[in-house]
């Protein structure tokens, strides 16, 4: 199966397996969870972002009517473990260390009473100096949040997201709020900026982020202390990763823990066990089970969101556009806990366009801010925005096409990352042509006040190791066993790979997601690696199967396989309409035959050795008010490079709704925080989410430039959508009015100060 129109299920559009659930309500999510004997906690979270804790008094607490247990670190079985990471910092110990750092938890008999429990906590707080700002916390006065260096204990959850080589930080270095260093350098930058014909110089921001996803972090944990195990209901994206963390944190055999992924309400790379060993601790010390589900304002305070970022660049270059050097320092704000994205920043800083002589510096900074975390294609849409507005703005001052500069200078397979690595196939330039041939970009039209931006965007994409298991009833029907988490409509592309292998109706296959204790091993679902890496074990699955039934047909007709054929669910000889056999009566065949294969049962494995980058074109047209500064989105492309779409209205789908992240990125989003360390916007009614009445109309177009190693030709589609929205809306805003505004997000007041600079 090589051509795209001999397939007969894969590469078009079907609905998601799990919709009616969803869409009826039945769908089962963590916070529908209701145990025997189940409790509920509820979080106190410190007011201070630093400050020491000098009493808390539980006694009213536990005065009010249905409160269980008032908890402390020191009532925890994770009380001696060193707390250097968001899910480490299961409670406060003696210093609280950000807004929102959970102190004592509240565990009774329903919600209200939790709450009023919660609420009558008395904690007596000294404040202590507070580090908020990335800038001020690298300067030698400032307070080092950890004097005597970051406890080492725990996992890196980066590796989740991208498989590629990030660098590593080059010697030691006393403590200090600079927690880590990142350098890629090729060439001299120095002489080849003296050189230039060219110099760009600009400073891009972008701002804290949430992922905003609907549903909050849940968490019921269900202890079993006579077996000394612990069964764990949560939204994740990782369930193994989540049950090799809880284990570590409470000294527990990983066979002992068992993780359940229930349905997810939304993650974007966020929900990979923060609350999980709080609520597991908790219910491992009352001995029953416990629920936990933030509020909004909770999710906010204590969660991960994206890092903020203040990215200097100079790009030097030819007057002909070649691209000479390319000179960066990246500083990211990590939080209190180091999340070290700034090897996968810079990489793709310096890695969108051929440059032989490039320098880039990633330090990672911490403040007291919650940790930073993963948001879909973490770091890239910092990257993108201030590479391609460097780019975009050369185009301006050489006074060439925005999309034939990026033609000639942009990157191919064998073209250096920013790390120095080579790119492997790639279809950067296939979206860019793609741009070139659609009507939007060829009819483009510039009335008053109206612009257009282009922006290229990419991601190295992950890949990890992954199981399946297939299987054939007697009935017909074929289960398929995995042990990924959904958080995308994966399973619905997964579906389809069996059904085309084994040519049968895709309502013919079920597929079943198994937890930790029943499901194959497959990686975390992020860094855009799910599709790429299960849909390969589950071909194997299939292919066994397929082979075992064909096999087991010719034993019974006395035929070879060789001459046999599978078509629409049913094994016959070729040439020989009478001899045939239904898969399902295949199955029950072996089940009741001695000899032969048994039953009819695949595996397979996959382990992709090379990642498939996912790169994206994207075309903006917006309409900038030039007494207020407020852009509004007019038309929208969307250009994909996907390998080969598996189910094309799923793939869409992502697009449309990583491009609504993306515009939420450009103009509305942005977490803020006071020089005390206080979060501002800390609900929806501060925290601006685009809505979808502020959506333009969004063309999309997939790019079919197969991956080498990818089952079928797929690419991961995930993280790439986001990847160019703001450097989109960026450039259109610039087209429009002349004006470059350098900060995320582009709000209005922003635009105008910036439309009124330029004049």
């Amino acid at each position: 199966m090589t051509a795209k129109k001999e397939y007969k299920s894969l590469g078009k559009r079907h609905k998601i397996i799990d919709g009616p659930e969803k869409l009826s309500g039945s769908a089962q999510y963590t916070g529908d969870m209701r145990l025997p004997g189940m409790l509920y906690g509820r979080p106190v979270l410190s007011p201070y972002a630093h400050a020491k804790i000098t009493c808390i008094d539980r006694t009213a607490a536990m005065a009010v009517p249905g409160v269980v247990a008032v908890l402390t670190a020191a009532d925890l079985p994770t009380k001696d473990r060193p707390v250097n990471s968001r899910g480490s910092a299961v409670l406060a110990h003696d210093v609280v260390l950000f807004r929102g750092h959970p102190v004592v938890v509240v565990v009774a008999t329903s919600e209200a009473a939790a709450k009023d429990g919660a609420d009558a906590v008395l904690i007596d707080y000294e404040p202590l100096p507070v580090v908020a700002d990335m800038e001020s916390a690298t300067l030698p006065s400032a307070p080092v949040i950890w004097p005597n260096g970051l406890p080492k204990d725990g996992m890196d959850l980066t590796a989740a997201h991208a498989a590629v080589d990030k660098g590593a930080d080059e010697g030691h270095r006393e403590p200090s709020n600079l927690h880590e260093e990142t350098k890629f350098n090729r060439g001299d930058v120095d002489a080849a900026i003296k050189n230039a014909d060219i110099v760009i110089t600009r400073r891009y921001t972008t701002p804290i982020v949430h992922q905003g996803y609907l549903e909050p972090h849940a968490v019921v944990a269900d202890p079993h202390m006579m077996r000394g195990e612990l069964t764990v209901y949560t939204s994740t994206q990782g369930q193994f990763g989540v049950r090799d963390e809880i284990a570590r944190l409470l000294s527990m055999p990983k066979s002992k823990v068992r993780v359940v992924p229930m349905v997810v309400g939304g993650a974007f790379g966020a929900k990979y066990g923060i609350l999980d060993p709080l609520v597991a601790a908790v219910a491992w010390a009352v001995r029953r089970p416990v629920k936990m589900v933030l509020t909004r304002s909770e999710d906010f305070l204590s969660t991960t969101p994206t890092p903020a970022t203040i990215i200097d660049l100079t790009i030097a270059a030819k007057k002909d556009g070649t691209l000479l050097a390319l000179d960066a320092v990246a500083t990211l704000d990590n939080g209190v806990f180091p999340f070290t994205i700034g090897g996968i920043l810079g990489i793709l800083l310096g890695g969108y366009y051929k440059c032989d002589n490039v320098r880039i510096l990633c330090r990672e900074v911490l403040t007291h801010k919650p940790q930073g975390g993963a948001y879909r294609a973490p770091g890239a849409p910092s990257a993108t925005f201030a590479i391609e507005s460097s780019i975009d703005e050369l185009a301006i001052q050489l006074g060439r096409d925005p999309l034939e500069l990026r033609m000639q200078i942009g990157v191919d397979e064998g073209d250096r990352m920013g790390n120095g690595d080579k790119w492997p196939n790639i279809g950067l330039k296939a979206c860019l042509m793609a741009v070139q041939n659609h009507e939007m970009w060829k009819t483009r039209t510039t009335e008053a006040n109206t612009g257009w931006g282009l922006a290229v965007g990419g991601w190295p994409c992950g890949m990890s190791p992954a199981a399946s298991v297939c299987r054939v009833d007697s009935d017909g029907a074929v289960r398929i066993h995995v042990g990924s988490v959904d958080i995308s409509g994966v399973n619905s592309s997964l579906v389809l790979v069996a059904a085309e292998i084994l040519d049968i109706s895709p309502d013919r296959i079920q597929l079943i997601q198994g937890d930790t204790l029943t499901g194959q091993r497959a990686g975390p679902s992020g860094g855009s690696q799910t599709t790429y890496s299960v849909s390969g074990a589950v071909a194997a699955a299939a292919t066994a199967v397929r082979t075992k039934l064909l096999e087991t047909a010719a034993d019974h007709f006395e035929a070879s396989p060789a001459d046999l054929e599978l078509v629409n669910g049913v094994v016959s000889v070729k040439g020989f309409p009478d001899k045939a056999m239904e898969i399902g009566a295949i199955a029950e065949l072996a089940e009741n035959k001695s000899g032969g294969n048994g039953p009819i049962v695949g595996e397979g494995t996959s382990a992709v050795s090379e990642n498939a980058p996912g790169f994206v074109a994207h075309l903006a047209k917006v309409h900038v008010d030039p007494d207020t500064g407020h852009v509004t989105p007019l038309r929208y492309l969307a250009v994909q490079d996907v390998g080969f779409a598996l189910n094309p209205m799923l793939v869409e789908g992502q697009i449309h709704g990583g491009v609504a992240q993306g515009l939420g990125w450009a103009l509305h989003e942005a977490m803020i925080y006071d020089e005390y360390g206080q979060l501002l916007t800390a609900s929806f009614m501060d925290y601006d989410l685009p809505g979808f009445e502020v959506m333009p109309d969004i063309d999309v177009v997939l790019v079919e430039n197969k991956s080498p190693f990818g089952p079928f030709g797929a690419r991961g589609i995930g993280e790439p959508p986001i990847t160019a929205g703001a450097a989109a809306v960026a450039n259109a805003v610039r087209n429009a009015v002349g004006a470059r505004v350098t900060d995320l997000p582009l709000r209005a007041e922003r635009v105008w100060r910036a439309l009124h600079d330029s004049k």
